[in-house]
């Protein structure tokens, strides 16, 4: 239940009280058989103050309850209405014993009271023992529902926090449990790589130039492979740090690295950039670099030899990339995940852009992403 469905719940017996509580002082009003015009008019303004202290909060204790308890004392019968009203309140709100001591007083003193409308008549004195009882009784039933009720709330809410906690915990545990299996399998393998490539690089002078360089080239990406998935891995176990030092790694490299890696390592690369990386948000950086960085991923393993075409634009109103290469001989020797467009896509759409990525016709193949930039961001990429 809602906010608002609460609130009209309880509103509802807060306007049936309201009319049971009018309808009282107006059958008091009515009951003018007993009085001549001036006890009359005493007994409405009685039965009007009663009901009035009735229906506001802050009198309803303790004022109520005695102002209803003298008047029903004097007034005899026509006021007994509201004296069950306040009785009902006094057991609903635990007070069962200072109800019962509002009765007894009440009824008590009404036997030295105004006669014609005594309380202790042979026509009257069944309803007024019988209607005390049943208030303070039905009061105690309405009470103790009412607090079983909130009772069972809390325990509800309880719950639903402490699934929300367990929950939490579960995926805490699942990223540390990932990150120890990245760990295991990857930063090993990659210390190995760059120490014994580190190992080949110290004896250049007995290796051809070109071996040399290559070595170089392994060397520095697996360290850098390494910072990158320490940083992951920091993420991976506490999802609210920020990594040390720059967070966005990939980003300060910028593409153009990325190219000389790739041609470095043979591979056809043209790229051509409109504007300048600074006129585009850090997260669009980042995210033209994976786009860059799994579109040439993905031309070597099924193309490879082709030439591959790059173009990005980081001017306003939004960042576009463009990578495109044609048709080249698939590789057998690399394992991909399959899943690298798809987290691609994730994050351009979590940008508020759209990816698209299939054939371009006579055989190649085309990824591209457009990521609007946010309002208020100037040409030169500062905000307005």
């Amino acid at each position: 239940m809602g906010p608002v469905s609460s609130r009209e719940g309880r509103r509802w017996p807060a306007y049936g009280r309201g009319a049971l509580v009018a309808l009282c002082v107006v059958a008091a009003a009515l009951n003018d058989m007993a009085f001549d015009g001036r006890h009359l008019a005493a007994v409405i303004t009685a039965a009007l103050v009663c009901g009035t202290a009735l229906l506001v909060p802050r009198l309803r204790w303790p004022v109520a309850p005695l102002l209803v308890t003298v008047a029903t004392a004097w007034w005899g019968w026509p006021l007994l209405p509201l004296l069950t009203v306040a009785l009902f309140d006094l057991a609903v709100d635990r007070r069962a014993r200072v109800a019962v001591g509002c009765a007894v007083a009440a009824l008590g003193a009404n036997l030295l009271s105004y006669r014609a409308t005594s309380l202790w008549t042979a026509q009257s004195y069944a309803s007024t023992l019988l209607l005390p009882v049943l208030a303070v009784l039905v009061g105690l039933w309405r009470g103790g529902r009412r607090r079983l009720v909130q009772a069972l709330a809390a325990d509800v809410e309880h719950l639903r926090v402490e699934s929300q906690l367990r929950e939490e915990a579960a995926r805490i545990a699942e990223r540390s449990r990932i990150a120890a299996e990245m760990h295991d399998v990857l930063a090993h393998r990659l210390s190995l790589i760059a120490l014994h490539t580190g190992v080949l690089a110290t004896k250049g002078d007995t290796l051809p130039a070109p071996v040399v360089e290559r070595l170089g080239l392994l060397r520095t990406a697996s360290v850098e492979a390494l910072t990158d998935l320490r940083d992951v891995l920091g993420v991976l176990r506490d999802p609210d740090a920020t990594p040390a030092g720059a967070a966005l790694t990939p980003v300060m490299r910028e593409v153009g690295e990325l190219a000389d890696e790739a041609r470095a390592a043979g591979q056809h690369v043209e790229l051509t950039t409109d504007g300048r990386p600074e006129q585009a948000p850090t997260t669009h950086r980042l995210a033209v670099h994976r786009v860059v960085q799994e579109a040439l991923t993905n031309a070597r393993k099924h193309a490879d030899g082709a030439p591959v075409t790059v173009r990005i634009d980081y001017r306003p109103p939004a960042t576009l990339v463009e990578v495109t290469n044609p048709a080249g001989t698939p590789r057998t020797d690399t394992v991909g995940s399959g899943y690298g467009l798809v987290g691609l896509r994730e994050r351009v759409t979590t940008l508020g852009g759209h990816l698209n990525a299939g054939p371009a016709g006579a055989g190649a193949w085309r990824v591209t992403a457009r990521i609007p930039h946010p309002l208020g961001i100037e040409q030169d990429g500062t905000p307005s």
